[in-house]
This record gives C-alpha cells, sequence and structure tokens, in this order.
C-alpha cells in the first residue's frame, strides 16, 4: 500500500470516528423529544452513552496516528455531519449561511492537513 493510500485510509477511518460522535447528538436529540426518566427517554440516552462510549475508545486510537492538533481540526467536521443529519434525518432547513459557515471550515481542514505534510 502506498503512503498516500494510507494516509487517505487513516482520515476515512478518523472521519467514521467523528460520525460516530455526530450521531450521540442524534440521538440525544431524538430523547429530548420524550419526557424525562420515560422509557423512550432512558433508551435514547442510553444509546447516546454507547456511542460517546465508542467514540473515545476510537479517539484514542485516532490521536495515537495524528498529530493532536491535526485530529482535533477534523473533529470540526462534526459540523458538517450534524448540518446533513439535521437536513436529512430531521427535515431542518438548511440555509446558505449553514453551508458557507461549513465550507470555510473545511476548507481551514484541508489546509491544516496539507501544512502537515
Amino acid at each position: 500500500m502506498t503512503e498516500k493510500s494510507s494516509k487517505l485510509k487513516a482520515v476515512l477511518l478518523l472521519q467514521a470516528v467523528i460520525v460516530i460522535y455526530s450521531l450521540s447528538t442524534v440521538v440525544a436529540k431524538f430523547a429530548s423529544g420524550y419526557e424525562f426518566l420515560s422509557l423512550p427517554f432512558i433508551g435514547f440516552y442510553g444509546l447516546e452513552i454507547l456511542f460517546l462510549g465508542i467514540y473515545a475508545l476510537l479517539w484514542q486510537q485516532m490521536i495515537k496516528r495524528f498529530e493532536l492538533s491535526v485530529a482535533y481540526v477534523n473533529r470540526a467536521t462534526t459540523l458538517l455531519w450534524a448540518m446533513v443529519w439535521a437536513a436529512l434525518i430531521f427535515k431542518e432547513v438548511v440555509t446558505i449561511k449553514n453551508v458557507l459557515g461549513v465550507v470555510i471550515i473545511l476548507i481551514g481542514i484541508v489546509v491544516v492537513n496539507q501544512d502537515e505534510q
């Protein structure tokens, strides 16, 4: 495997970990739709804790592979995933300002990742 494809694989794995983190916010929003301490609330809240636990374990592995500054900059893509989930799952409106803000963040991530090379 070439160094470039190995790096791409690592970045995709990092993004998969970040997607898991972003899904914890999705189940938190579902939990918020139920009465506090009701069975569905507890179920969604438990699922959120599970997602966060899985994320925490995987994140430890990611920060071994990446410089800490690079890993944390990539974590900002959580905003992109949150916007995707908001539109797809909750049918929320995504404005041009939302898209512009995420594009600016993505440009910053690309700049930081290229600086690592």
